[in-house]
């Protein structure tokens, strides 16, 4: 046996302990932490398996982003959990739901084992046609060309959560800063890092969406990077949430999915066609979209984990 085969032997049986532990503690700020390193060791799985748009997506989304909703929840219930434990389901019910859970994992397994191999793909399309799109990366050319209209109605999405969001606020608070204020230390370790780590990750970030053209990268990775550094210094209270009715912010927002369409529908009179690209156009065209998306996801992550507006903003 290698040493890279017992590696990747050593990440499955780690993926599968920490996942266990997840799942069977009782405490939910320990659940949340083991919840943030399985979805670390998880991109650690797509890096071995040369998946690295995946990789970046899972380690700053299902991490990053998610790991602090869920803590900022488990913070939140701390006062409730007593109350939790003592309705705790009794061993019948744990045993019909753990009886549940391995009839779907055995039927998802039975699924992926009966697979044809070679499985149906349209990785070869994909691969004939990519020089087309004038892009080194097949991931960034999947996402925006060839099946752009699910990229855009998915950034469409990520505007309406916002909105969403916002909704759930009263109507006193409306207009007013995004989230509730949290008394923090700015002599502490967030606040440290709030000053350490924006300058490395903003330059990292515009790394990753200019090569995301060719190389492992783009607007999603790119943007959630950006996002994690203009919360933790939101977290560090080193600046202050945007009011949600600043025009600068609702701008931002509407940018990605705005010019993406545009752009779609430029498509008609230039491509004859709804998001196609003329020749020699297509890259620089993937480019500036990705640029406002970048944006729009920058700002619309943040405003997502603030929650609502928790007071006016006067």
């Amino acid at each position: 046996m290698s040493v890279i085969q017992a590696l990747d032997i050593s990440l499955a049986v780690l993926v599968l302990a920490v996942a266990i532990w997840t799942i069977v503690s009782r405490d939910a700020f320990a659940a949340v932490v083991g919840y943030v390193a399985y979805g670390l060791l998880v991109s650690l799985v797509w890096v071995r398996l040369f998946a690295v748009d995946v990789a970046l997506t899972e380690a700053a989304i299902g991490s990053g982003v998610t790991g602090v909703l869920l803590i900022s929840a488990a913070v939140r219930l701390r006062g409730t959990e007593a109350a939790v434990a003592a309705e705790w389901p009794g061993a019948g019910s744990r045993v019909l739901a753990a009886a549940l859970c391995m009839v779907v994992t055995a039927a998802l397994a039975a699924v992926v084992l009966t697979m044809p191999d070679p499985g149906a793909t349209l990785a070869p399309e994909a691969a004939r046609h990519l020089a087309e799109t004038e892009l080194g990366n097949p991931v960034t050319a999947v996402l925006m060309a060839f099946r752009a209209l699910d990229t855009l109605l998915e950034k469409v999405v990520l505007f309406l959560a916002v909105i969403g969001v916002w909704s759930l606020a009263a109507d006193g608070n409306w207009g007013g800063i995004a989230g509730p204020r949290r008394a923090t230390n700015r002599q502490g370790a967030l606040a440290f890092l709030a000053q350490l780590l924006p300058p490395v990750g903003i330059v990292v970030a515009i790394h990753i969406v200019w090569i995301g053209a060719n190389e492992p990268g783009g607007a999603f990775q790119g943007g959630a990077i950006l996002a994690a550094m203009w919360m933790i210094v939101i977290m560090a209270r080193l600046a202050e949430a945007p009011a949600i009715g600043e025009r600068r912010l609702r701008l931002a927002l509407v940018a990605g999915p705005a010019v993406f369409l545009a752009v779609g529908l430029m498509g008609f009179a230039v491509a004859n066609a709804f998001l196609a690209y003329p020749a020699g156009l297509a890259k620089p065209l993937i480019v500036f979209v990705e640029v406002f998306m970048t944006l729009s996801i920058a700002v619309s992550l943040p405003m997502l984990v603030l929650g609502p507006p928790d007071r006016p903003s006067s």
